[in-house]
């Protein structure tokens, strides 16, 4: 079975084409004519969408001239799963952060695995044993930590990521930008070691799955056996929609 997953994002459109569970082809910042012409291009049988940003409805639409199967909306609230969802208010949950429970279930089944999706938001995110989503927590991504330094101040300036990713970082900033970037990144450093050390006390043998744009910082940063996933919540997308078509 071919399918095609698309995710629209708070920063970018993305999508993943899946030949029997396996990733073969994706794309982040996407238009919606790239996104048509990959959809002809790979002709899926059956497609989901989901969306953290703006309603799902004008895509699934355009999807659904092009693909012969079902094309799932994605709601968490009600979208049927192959993992239990104990989140206590989840028509207030972003499809991304379940999205990748599912994706990280079934990647590492019957292990109880935290997810640090690290985007436009910094989201830790815990499933356990490999069937339960219990939920997590929400903080600034990076580039939000910049922004709000630069529009809340009257005279910081808006200062952006290195460019490589692994390159470090000062701890004390010899002036203004070299300063900001050591707040916002080693603080953001700091804040995730703590949790993963809060949460590895609480779960031995936990396993620790990197994603989003920002994947690659952390795990230059971080100790111990992690898994980079950068596509994690298409690869949840895609399992979510096999689950669907196969009940």
């Amino acid at each position: 079975m071919r399918t095609l997953a698309l995710d629209i994002g708070n920063t970018a459109v993305k999508y993943g084409c899946f030949e029997a569970d396996v990733l073969v082809e994706s794309a982040t910042g996407q238009t919606p004519e790239q996104v048509r012409a990959a959809v002809a291009r790979l002709r899926p049988e059956h497609g989901i969408v989901a969306s953290v940003a703006e309603p799902t409805t004008a895509w699934a639409t355009e999807l659904r001239q092009q693909v012969p199967g079902q094309v799932l909306e994605f709601a968490p609230a009600a979208t049927p799963l192959p993992i239990a969802n104990a989140y206590a208010t989840p028509h207030t949950l972003g499809a991304d952060r379940l999205a990748a429970a599912v994706g990280a279930a079934w990647l590492l089944p019957a292990r109880t695995v935290l997810i640090v999706d690290a985007g436009t938001a910094i989201k830790c995110d815990l499933v356990e044993g490999g069937h339960t989503f219990r939920g997590g927590s929400i903080a600034p991504g990076l580039s939000m930590r910049f922004q709000a330094l630069h529009t809340f101040t009257g005279r910081l300036p808006l200062v952006t990521h290195l460019t490589d990713p692994a390159a470090p970082v000062p701890l004390t900033g010899d002036d203004t930008q070299s300063a900001i970037r050591s707040g916002v990144m080693n603080g953001a450093v700091a804040e995730v070691r703590g949790l993963l050390a809060d949460y590895e006390a609480r779960y031995p043998g936990l396993a620790v799955v990197l994603a989003g744009g920002d994947a690659a910082f952390f795990r230059a940063r971080l100790k111990g056996p992690i898994f980079v996933i950068p596509e994690l919540v298409l690869i949840g997308l895609h399992r979510i929609l096999v689950h669907h078509v196969s009940t």
